[in-house]
C-alpha cells in the first residue's frame, strides 16, 4: 500500500469531490445511472439494526452462550458477570433485532437463538477476522 494520497495498490484513484463533480456534469461512465441499484431504505435499516446489535462484546458473549441452547436470564447474568439491568438491556436489543427469542415458563424467561443464520454470520465474521 502506498502512502501517497489518491493512489492505492490499484493505481491512482479519484477523490469523492472529483466523482461528484464529474457526475454533476453528466459525465459519469457510459450510459445512464442504474436506478435499480439504489438500495431500499428499509433493507438498510434492517441490516443496520442487526449489525448494531452485534457490535457489542456483551451481546456477542450472550449469543455465543446461547449457541448450545437456551438459557434463562439469571444464567446469562452469571455468564456475563453483570447485573440484571445490564443483561436485560442487551437481551432487549438482541430481541428487537430478531436475533434471540424468548419463552416464558412460570416467572422465568428463557432466551434462545431465533435463527441459526445469526450464528453463521458470526462464524463468517470470525473467518474474515483471521485474515
Amino acid at each position: 500500500m502506498t502512502d501517497q494520497p489518491g493512489i492505492d495498490d490499484d493505481g491512482p484513484s479519484e477523490s469523492a469531490s472529483e466523482t461528484i463533480n464529474r457526475m454533476s456534469e453528466g459525465a459519469c461512465c457510459a450510459g445512464a445511472f442504474p436506478a435499480n441499484r439504489r438500495v431500499n431504505d428499509d433493507v438498510i435499516d434492517s441490516e443496520l439494526r442487526v449489525f448494531k446489535a452485534l457490535s457489542n462484546e456483551k451481546r456477542l458473549r450472550i449469543i455465543e452462550a446461547l449457541r448450545d441452547g437456551e438459557l434463562c436470564a439469571c444464567e446469562l447474568e452469571t455468564i456475563l458477570d453483570a447485573p440484571q439491568s445490564t443483561v436485560g438491556s442487551h437481551l432487549s436489543q438482541l430481541r428487537e433485532a430478531g436475533i434471540v427469542r424468548t419463552r416464558k415458563e412460570g416467572k422465568w424467561t428463557y432466551y434462545r437463538i431465533a435463527d441459526t443464520a445469526s450464528l453463521q454470520l458470526l462464524d463468517l465474521a470470525a473467518a474474515l477476522g483471521e485474515y
